[in-house]
């Protein structure tokens, strides 16, 4: 007699939004799983899924995760975004808990329409500003952003000098940046000056703001700002 296999920890949900909009071929959906416990860092994507779209809202969904990764005393949440011809055209908005602190593995997504803000991926953005302090002539401290799930993506770059690599969360105008890797050339000391104070702004990093004149202002936690960059 055969002894039944057990069943892998998922997360088990639906993702649904209140427009009346069809969906049309081709359409994805992206839940992830993320440990939401520090406040001060960007949240830490445990998992994620992909499903495609077959048929209308709801939609159902399962997200395998290693139950060795979650701790107790942290906080867990599921984010999720359907995308379309590769842009988040519905995203969720607010935090919807799982696993711990009397939350389970089942979870129902509300996603609203992303808003028609000014989208960071695209061109590179290049520094005129870090800290206040200006940038050294013709020394380009700069970021690429692509967006590859919910809330976030890749970023990459030049600190100035030294190639630099990463990744980013995005949830409205909240933004934080990922440990960056890097290269490791020798600079000239006003050059690795220069690329040590933007490294240090983006580990610092919490808030976005697009200037009517098309400018990134990086912001800190209180508004204050902490780099400000022109697209290329």
């Amino acid at each position: 007699m055969g002894c039944a296999r057990a069943e892998a920890p998922a997360i088990r949900g639906t993702a649904t939004y209140r427009e009346r909009m069809a969906l049309p071929p081709g359409a994805v959906l992206v839940v992830a799983l993320q440990d939401t416990s520090r406040a001060d860092a960007p949240a830490e994507t445990l998992a994620e899924a992909r499903i495609q779209i077959t048929g209308q809202i709801p939609i159902g969904f399962t997200l395998p995760y290693d139950p060795a990764r979650i701790q107790p005393g942290h906080l867990y949440a599921v984010r999720g975004a359907i995308k379309l011809e590769g842009r988040i055209a519905f995203r969720t908005d607010t935090i919807h808990p799982v696993l711990t602190r009397g939350a389970g593995e089942t979870v129902g997504l509300r996603l609203v329409r992303a808003a028609p803000a000014p989208v960071l991926a695209g061109s590179d953005w290049i520094a005129e500003d870090i800290g206040g302090r200006g940038v050294v002539d013709r020394v380009r401290s700069s970021l690429s952003f692509t967006a590859d799930g919910p809330g976030g993506g890749k970023v990459s770059g030049s600190g100035g000098c030294n190639r630099i690599a990463g990744s980013y969360t995005l949830a409205g105008k909240t933004i934080g940046f990922g440990q960056m890797i890097s290269s490791m050339m020798a600079c000239p000391p006003a050059v690795a000056e220069q690329e040590q104070r933007f490294l240090a702004a983006l580990g610092a990093t919490r808030r976005w703001r697009i200037t009517p004149e098309g400018r990134l202002l990086l912001l800190d936690a209180e508004g204050h700002g902490l780099a400000r960059l022109v697209r290329q």
